[in-house]
C-alpha cells in the first residue's frame, strides 16, 4: 500500500521554522502529536457558536453543546469499535488508569456494595504488570497494592525488550486479579502479544487493563476483538487536544465499578444520608465537563478514521523500516529494541537510541540545532531503561504527517553527533 499523501499542509505548526530559520522536522509524536486544522477549528467553533453547559440545560446552546459532546464520544467509540456508553471522558490516559485503580480500591473498601464485589482485592491477591510499562501504568498499581495488601508482580523482558512469556502461567496465576500491560512500548515500539496475555487472564479470571496510548494513533485497534476489559487512550497523542483522554470499559463492568471522583453530573438520587450513581459513562464524569476538548478529540478520531487506520499503519510501517535500518548503519549508535531484524513487523515507527560517549541531552541539543525535535530522557519509563543498563535515551517517533525526508534528516544529523563532540570511533 502506498504512503499517505503529504499531510503537512493540514498541520499549521509544521510550517513554522525554528533555530535560525531552519525548517521544523518534528519527530516527537510519541510524546505529543501536532493538531490538524480540523481539530483546531472544531474547538474554536464550539466556543464561538455553541458554548453551553452539557446535559443540564433546556436552552438551544445547551442542546447543541450536548449533541456535539455526545457525538464526539461516538466518534472515539467508533475508532476503537466500542459502544458510546463504554467510553468515559478523562483528563488523560493517566487519569483513566487511576480511575480504574481507584475504583477497585473503593470496591475493596466496601464502596458500591455487593454489585462491586467482583472488583475487591486484598492480601493474598496479586496484580501483574510488565517491565516495559510507562510509569502511568505502573505506579497506580503499586499504590493499589499498598492500599489493599495485594502483591505486585511483573513480567520481565529479554535483551531486546520483548516480554518473556514462557513462564506466563507461573506469573499470572489464580491469585491474579488484575493484569495491566501496554499495547506498544513507548521506548522500543514493540507491539505486545495481547492475544496471549488476555487468554491467560481469562483462564484465571483476572481483569485486563490495556495502555493503548501508543497504538490507537498508529494502527487499527478493535477493543472488542482484543477482548480486553479496559483500554485507555490519550487525545494529545492522536492528533487531538491536550487535557483529555478516554477510558474504554466493558459496559457491564463500568456500570458496577465505583466512581473515584464525586460530585454533580454523576448521581441518580442524593439525600443527606446517601447517594446512588448513574450508569456509565456519566457516573465517572463529575463536575464541569471538558466539552471543547472532547469535541477536539472526537474530531481527531474522525480525521484518523477518514485516513483509514490500515493506511496509517502501512504508512508508518515503511517509516519504521527506514528509521531502524538507518539507525542500524550508524557506527557508535545503539538502537534499543530488536536489532537483528530492522524489518520487524511488530515494531512501531519509534527509535530510541544511545550514542557512545555522548549524553542523551547533548544528542538532543545537536539535533535541535538542526531543527529536529526529538525526545530525550527516560520517557517516563525508568525500569525499562534500567533493564537496558542506561539512564535515558534519545527517541525519534513518527506520525501520519511524517515523511521519508524527515527520517533522512534525522539519520544524517544523528550520524554527525559523535564527530561534533570529537568522540573517536
Amino acid at each position: 500500500m502506498p504512503l499517505l499523501p503529504d499531510l503537512r499542509p493540514d498541520f499549521p505548526l509544521l510550517a513554522r521554522t525554528v533555530r535560525n530559520g531552519k525548517p521544523l522536522v518534528y519527530l516527537d509524536s510519541g510524546a505529543t502529536s501536532q493538531k490538524p486544522h480540523a481539530v483546531l477549528s472544531a474547538e474554536a467553533d464550539f466556543y464561538q457558536f455553541h458554548n453551553g453547559a452539557v446535559q443540564r440545560g433546556a436552552h438551544l446552546l445547551a442542546e447543541e453543546a450536548t449533541d456535539l459532546y455526545e457525538s464526539a464520544r461516538g466518534s472515539v467509540a467508533q475508532l476503537v469499535n466500542a459502544d458510546p456508553s463504554e467510553i468515559v471522558w478523562t483528563e488523560n490516559a493517566t487519569h483513566a488508569i487511576n480511575l480504574v485503580a481507584s475504583g477497585i480500591a473503593n470496591a475493596s473498601a466496601g464502596i458500591g456494595g455487593e454489585e462491586s464485589a467482583r472488583f475487591r482485592i486484598g492480601p493474598g491477591d496479586e496484580i501483574v504488570v510488565t517491565q516495559t510499562e510507562h510509569h502511568a501504568n505502573l505506579i497506580p498499581w503499586q499504590i493499589l497494592a499498598q492500599k489493599t495488601g495485594a502483591t505486585l508482580r511483573w513480567i520481565e523482558v529479554d535483551d531486546e525488550g520483548r516480554m518473556i512469556l514462557d513462564d506466563l502461567e507461573s506469573i499470572v496465576t489464580e491469585r491474579c486479579k488484575v493484569l495491566a500491560f501496554t499495547h506498544a512500548s513507548n521506548v522500543t515500539g514493540i507491539i505486545s502479544r495481547v492475544d496471549v496475555l488476555v487468554a491467560r487472564a481469562k483462564q484465571v479470571g483476572a481483569l485486563t487493563v490495556l495502555d493503548a496510548c501508543q497504538s490507537v494513533p498508529h494502527m487499527p485497534v478493535d477493543a472488542k476483538a482484543l477482548d480486553v476489559d479496559f483500554l485507555v487512550m490519550s487525545a494529545h497523542k492522536m492528533l487531538g487536544p491536550t487535557g483529555i483522554g478516554a477510558l474504554y470499559g466493558r459496559k457491564e463492568l463500568l456500570d458496577v465499578l465505583p466512581p473515584s471522583q464525586f460530585g454533580g453530573s454523576t448521581v441518580k438520587v442524593v439525600t443527606m444520608e446517601e447517594t446512588t450513581w448513574l450508569d456509565s459513562p456519566l457516573r465517572f464524569e463529575a463536575g464541569s465537563q471538558p466539552v471543547a476538548q472532547a469535541i477536539g478529540m472526537g474530531t481527531a478520531a474522525q480525521y484518523l478514521r477518514d485516513l483509514g487506520m490500515d493506511a496509517v499503519e502501512s504508512h508508518e510501517r515503511e517509516l519504521a523500516v527506514q528509521l531502524r535500518q538507518g539507525v542500524a548503519q550508524i557506527p557508535g549508535v545503539r538502537l534499543l529494541g530488536p536489532v537483528g531484524d530492522a524489518d520487524a513487523s511488530d515494531v512501531l515507527a519509534i527509535a530510541s537510541v544511545v550514542v557512545d560517549g555522548v549524553h542523551t541531552h547533548d544528542v538532543g541539543q545537536v539535533l535541535d540545532d538542526r531543527g529536529i525535535a526529538v525526545r530525550v530522557g527516560h520517557h517516563c519509563n525508568q525500569p525499562l531503561h534500567r533493564h537496558f543498563g542506561i539512564a535515558g535515551s534519545t527517541r525519534a517517533s513518527a506520525h501520519v504527517y511524517t515523511r521519508p525526508d524527515d527520517i533522512e534528516a534525522f539519520i544524517a544529523a544523528l550520524g554527525d553527533v559523535r564527530a561534533f563532540f570529537g568522540v573517536r570511533a
